[in-house]
């Protein structure tokens, strides 16, 4: 069945043009006059061929005007691609397309085969968001929809990152059906959901006695996608042994299965994704660097929904459609102040959350309608708050002997800072003289008051005083100075002093510039 478009008449030399172009190219198409033409047009009601909805709408004038707001109001709520012709006057074409909430738009005047190439990309997509399920309209969704079609055709692998629920194996699944290989397998593997020891198992098979409990041999998923695509889901949380291995797969195409001998060779198309930015698991250390490079050749990144409000009431419309279809309910919709509320909340769950709610309300309303006192009170009062991912600093290697020096001095300190303390109580004041120096005189006086808890007296050794904000290298730094005062610069001895080696203090004289 051909595609339909819908043609308003606003500009009747150019709909009549367009309307030309587009039967030739096949597609079934309408010229519509008046504002309810189109509504019922929108609702699959009216302009003929049973009342089949539209795929798109060309806009060819009047956009500035009220009925078209309407019109395009009523495209949005049934997720309708809208093409607008913007007259060349306008000083932003592009601001007013967005402002408006156009799909996509031209500049007058147009070549009707412009409007058909485009008109025909924007049913394609429309196509790619029911095969796939990812809806919206916002520029986000539209950008991610353009990198799917981008990254289909070819055989690089993919990296999607985004936070859970936004739907990453619904785009992987998108990419495989667009590409050549849509007629193998696909198969996904949730990286994060199998223990360590199974992992491996999983991805590459074993032989047959490999451990116990192997009574027979198994394919893994790599020989099950060979020829298709694989989707590894979590990746990040993949072990450093399996990321060894899953990195000779992309470079070699080839593996072993456990307890196997013989290489393995397969042709799949890997596409990986990650709820956390595998950038920062590579400066924490915990996902080698070679591999995310390897993934990272083709990368797209999915917005969570607080990013895209505006697609929140077409998503809570089809999931109360496809739900109340599901339940065989005869449900109304939703109330306005109820879709407000959810267009307000922040999602930490994203669209999954947003779809499972709807279907508990679907269920649960009893008015056969969603009211704002069917959503529940943690949404309702936005109370729910997003986590924040704070970045460590990458961790540095301590060697053992290293380690042990820093507790060493760690446990001495405490030991001096107890003492200082003692002290301190023992002996509350003490007269100390002060020697004032300015107008060219000097002059003595005695002052009382408690010592300065953070002055070594002349009899004990030189204390090493930790501050707030010190790192571990400055207490090292602090302790190895105060050992070198106490010995008179005689390294020897400064060494057995701190427990360590002599060419261990050397090589700590030179990193810390120590004179």
């Amino acid at each position: 069945m051909a595609d339909r478009v819908l043609i308003t008449t606003d500009d009747l030399e150019q709909a009549v043009r367009v309307n030309a172009s587009l039967e030739q190219a096949g597609f079934d198409t309408a010229m519509v006059s008046s504002l309810d033409d189109v509504r019922q047009a929108v609702r699959g009601r009216g302009t003929g061929e049973g009342g089949r909805e539209p795929d798109a709408i060309v806009l060819t004038g009047g956009l500035h005007e009220s009925t078209a707001q309407r019109l395009l109001a009523a495209a949005r709520e049934h997720a309708v691609s809208t093409l607008g012709l913007v007259e060349a006057t306008d000083e932003d074409p592009s601001q007013i397309g967005r402002e408006l909430g156009l799909t996509a738009w031209l500049v007058k005047p147009t070549d009707p085969a412009e409007v058909t190439a485009t008109v025909r990309r924007l049913i394609q997509r429309r196509h790619l968001q029911q095969r796939t399920g990812i809806l919206g309209e916002s520029a986000p969704i539209q950008e991610v929809l353009v990198k799917i079609e981008q990254m289909a055709p070819v055989t690089s692998t993919v990296l999607i990152e985004g936070e859970s629920g936004t739907g990453k194996e619904l785009v992987a699944r998108g990419i495989h059906d667009l590409s050549p290989r849509r007629g193998k397998a696909f198969i996904a593997v949730n990286a994060a959901g199998l223990p360590e020891t199974l992992l491996e198992s999983e991805l590459f098979g074993h032989e047959k006695g490999s451990f116990t409990g192997a009574a027979e041999r198994r394919l893994g998923r790599f020989e099950l996608a060979n020829g298709g695509t694989i989707f590894l889901d979590e990746v990040g949380e993949m072990p450093p042994a399996t990321q060894v291995k899953l990195l000779r797969v992309l470079e070699d195409k080839s593996f072993f299965r456990v307890g196997g001998t013989q290489p393995i060779n397969v042709d799949v198309r890997v596409i990986a994704a990650s709820n956390k930015p595998l950038k920062e698991a590579v400066g924490l250390g915990t996902f080698r660097d070679d591999l995310f490079y390897r993934l990272n050749v083709l990368s797209m990144y999915l917005p969570p929904l607080r990013e895209r409000r505006s697609d929140i009431p077409l998503l809570v419309r089809t999931f109360i459609a496809e739900f109340a279809k599901q339940h065989d309910r005869n449900f109304r919709g939703i109330t306005p102040e109820a879709l407000q509320i959810l267009v307000d909340a922040d999602w930490p769950g994203n669209v999954r959350q947003l779809r499972n709610l709807v279907e508990s309300m679907v269920v649960l309303a009893p008015e056969g309608e969603i009211r704002a006192s069917d959503i529940p009170r943690d949404i309702r009062e936005r109370t729910r708050t997003l986590p924040m991912r704070i970045a460590a600093p990458p961790p540095r290697e301590i060697a053992g002997q290293e380690l042990e020096f820093i507790f060493r001095s760690l446990v001495e300190l405490k030991m001096q800072l107890e003492d200082l303390r003692r002290r301190i109580e023992e002996r509350p004041s003490e007269r100390v003289e002060v020697i004032e120096v300015g107008g060219g005189s000097e002059r003595s006086r005695q002052i009382e008051g408690s010592l300065d808890p953070l002055a070594p007296s002349p009899e004990s050794p030189t204390p090493v005083i930790y501050k707030p904000g010190m790192s571990m290298s400055d207490v090292e730094r602090a302790a190895i100075d105060a050992a070198l005062r106490e010995t008179h610069g005689n390294r020897r001895k400064a060494a057995e002093t701190l427990g360590i080696g002599e060419r261990t203090l050397y090589r700590k004289l030179k990193e810390y510039a120590i004179d």
